[in-house]
């Protein structure tokens, strides 16, 4: 009888220390866990959006672009032609050479028509004469030229600029902060090999 209640006690002793460890380790990685989250939330909280624009306004400006590209390329009489789409505010800018001015004044239209679209800056050309495929190739060449050198230079590194030739002639468009900024890229591209002219469509953000 004495060895088994010695045998009993011995194993609610164990039990009992076995049951405080795993406690113990329980409160353990609670306690690592909160300083994790802690800095999780913290991390969350200091991004910030750029000057003049909230992250909302970000990704609501994307929605829109899309919404335009996707119904300027489904439309019959705007479809294939090379216009870009900027948006800053729910204001788009077009731009981009196109063959006539009823095609110019049916984009503007179906851009109007878009969900989201709070007004429409019209900054497309109308294309002069016809390019040969050589003229393809050779605007090619020049946008990438002009793209890279304005990704180059640190003081407009990072502002959305859109670059569409045409027959040696470079049209800019987008949003940037200042004219400082605008009178900067329009220098940049002017030192391009293969630029011609520049047609300036750039806007300053409001």
């Amino acid at each position: 009888m004495k060895v088994r209640s010695i045998a009993v006690v011995r194993g609610l002793a164990l039990a009992g220390a076995v049951s405080i460890l795993i406690a113990g380790c329980g409160s353990r990685e609670e306690v690592a866990a909160a300083p994790v989250a802690s800095t999780a939330a913290a991390s969350a909280s200091t991004v910030t959006p750029p000057a003049g624009t909230s992250i909302g306004t970000q990704i609501d400006d994307s929605v829109v672009t899309a919404r335009v590209k996707s119904a300027l390329l489904a439309d019959h009489d705007a479809k294939g032609f090379e216009i870009k789409v900027e948006t800053r505010k729910g204001e788009v800018q077009l731009s981009g050479f196109v063959d006539t001015q009823e095609r110019i004044d049916s984009a503007v239209a179906l851009t109007r028509q878009v969900e989201g679209v709070k007004g429409v800056e019209n900054n497309m050309a109308l294309k002069e004469g016809s390019a040969t495929v050589g003229n393809t190739v050779d605007d090619g060449i020049v946008t990438a030229k002009v793209k890279t050198a304005l990704l180059a230079d640190a003081d407009i590194k990072s502002f959305d600029i859109a670059v569409v030739t045409r027959k040696g002639e470079v049209q800019l468009s987008g949003f940037v902060d200042n004219q400082a900024q605008i009178d900067r890229a329009l220098g940049i591209v002017r030192g391009v090999e293969g630029v011609q002219s520049i047609g300036n469509e750039l806007s300053i953000k409001k």
